[in-house]
């Protein structure tokens, strides 16, 4: 089990434009040959918007991106034709296979965050394609076959236990809260890569949300 903290993270963006980004994986300019991926997961990026802050449209082919708003709204475009906002509680994905552009922004007057995470794919190529789920149930997994993973969203109140996933390669991001992990105790932004999970338990020491990734080998 490999903790990694927060501050541990790569800083990055452009802070001067409104936007602010931290790094979990290798990323642009900070790269780290022993740190590029676990599992399918090739990055895990918190970012940060201030009103009228955003990415304009830029390429992506090879990778699902998995979008998850901590707060405020997401404005999605992209080259397929899908507009979409995106708020707390979404599961946007965008596969951009053979190749697809878009564009994300904060449209909104309030502050945005929001996790987003890229793996990597069992097969490269293919046909891009777009889902957003609205309003994601706790108990619900959102399979991403294309990369063989599973989120599972949780959202813990205070001394309220999960399982975490048995799995060959299992990453936990903690979006929210602190919470108890293997005897560890993990605050906004830390994350975990476990091996070979089994049998382990997260409990909420405070209310608290968690994304978990179970994954083959």
């Amino acid at each position: 089990m490999d903790v990694r903290r927060a501050a541990q993270r790569y800083p990055g963006g452009d802070p001067a434009t409104g936007i602010e980004s931290s790094h979990a994986f290798s990323f642009g300019p900070h790269y780290d040959p022993d740190n590029l991926r676990f599992g399918a997961v090739i990055a895990c990026n918190e970012e940060r918007l201030a009103p009228g802050a955003g990415f304009d449209e830029h390429p992506h082919s090879h990778t699902e991106i998995v979008t998850w708003v901590v707060e405020g709204e997401l404005t999605h475009r992209d080259s397929e034709g899908h507009e979409t906002v995106v708020r707390h509680g979404d599961v946007q994905r965008l596969s951009s296979a053979g190749g697809v552009r878009h564009v994300e922004r904060n449209d909104g007057a309030e502050p945005l965050t929001f996790v987003q995470m890229w793996l990597a794919p069992v097969r490269p190529g293919g046909e891009p394609s777009y889902e957003i789920v609205r309003g994601i149930a706790d108990s619900t997994p959102y399979a991403v076959p294309e990369a063989g993973a599973m989120l599972h969203v949780r959202r813990l109140g205070a001394g309220e236990r999960t399982a975490v996933p048995d799995g060959a390669y299992v990453y936990v991001h903690v979006v929210r809260g602190e919470v108890r992990l293997g005897g560890e105790e993990l605050g906004p932004g830390d994350s975990v890569r476990v091996v070979g999970a089994k049998d382990l338990e997260a409990e909420g020491m405070t209310p608290a949300e968690l994304l978990m990734w179970e994954m083959a080998g």
